[in-house]
């Protein structure tokens, strides 16, 4: 079995795994990876054509499954299942220690959401376990398990708390939560490029009209592109770039910019640009 490659995707899209024919049709949406869910987009009556449903072929593109949570009736079932499949890896909703995900031992590396304020309080100790790749925000159930409005700034010392946990454990930069909002390219745009300032390295998607508002989001704008190329582009030594000295921290930020930009413009070739 060889897993598919996907730790650093940008603009990932949840599709149903009861819709079959949706699932084609996210590859081919422009997102950079496919997350076919059989948690909560799935009714229970599905579950079961959504697990089997599997076995029928993955998508071209680097696909991920979110298992049930433990302590479903399916859960057991769709372990079993992604276990025989070349994936990129598995989502696993609701992370917390003491579950799961601290005795993995299948073939595919996880993606854990963070979903709860145990989950939370737990991050850097999930984000160290072995087989975890990356870290995801799941913030529309975190707000409801604590409480908070979906919103900013109820939001912004649990997103920072994410973005360092995925830090400290050397992980990828974690993915941001999902815009409810899906026929508002304006709003997840701006939820995404928010996400970036924070530290995010990508922004979950629910629907294909999201994706190429999402990489916009990320990628970088004119004026910092500007900016760090004039930055990389001056000499080694102290110097001055529009009033500011330029020291190793600075030019480190205006390569990862660059590289950023980089990474984008290879994303974006199908959706327009």
């Amino acid at each position: 079995m060889t897993a598919q490659r996907g730790a650093h995707a940008v603009a990932p899209l949840f599709v149903p795994g009861h819709r079959t024919d949706r699932i084609a049709k996210a590859a081919a949406s422009g997102a950079d990876a496919v997350i076919i869910d059989l948690e909560d987009a799935v009714p229970p009556e599905s579950k079961e054509a959504a697990r089997a449903a599997l076995a029928a072929g993955l998508p071209d593109a680097p696909t991920y499954v979110r298992v049930n949570g433990e302590g479903t009736r399916w859960h057991a079932d769709d372990l079993a299942a992604v276990a025989k499949l070349p994936l990129a890896g598995v989502v696993i909703p609701k992370a917390e220690l003491g579950g799961a995900i601290t005795r993995w031992i299948g073939p595919h590396r996880l993606v854990a959401l963070i979903e709860s304020a145990r989950g939370l309080a737990e991050a850097r100790r999930i984000a160290a376990l072995p087989a975890v790749e990356r870290l995801a925000f799941g913030s529309v159930d975190f707000c409801a398990d604590v409480g908070c409005a979906h919103a900013r700034e109820p939001l912004l010392a649990a997103r920072s708390e994410v973005v360092l946990a995925s830090r400290l454990a050397g992980l990828a930069a974690p993915l941001d939560g999902v815009t409810l909002a899906i026929d508002d390219p304006e709003k997840t745009e701006s939820d995404a490029r928010h996400a970036a300032e924070l530290g995010f390295g990508g922004k979950l998607c629910i629907h294909p009209r999201q994706i190429a508002a999402a990489l916009r989001g990320f990628a970088p704008r004119e004026a910092e592109l500007a900016w760090a190329r004039r930055v990389c582009a001056c000499e080694d030594g102290a110097t001055a770039i529009d009033g500011a000295m330029v020291d190793p921290p600075v030019r480190a930020r205006a390569e990862a910019i660059l590289s950023r930009y980089a990474q984008m413009r290879e994303l974006t070739r199908g959706q327009g640009e």
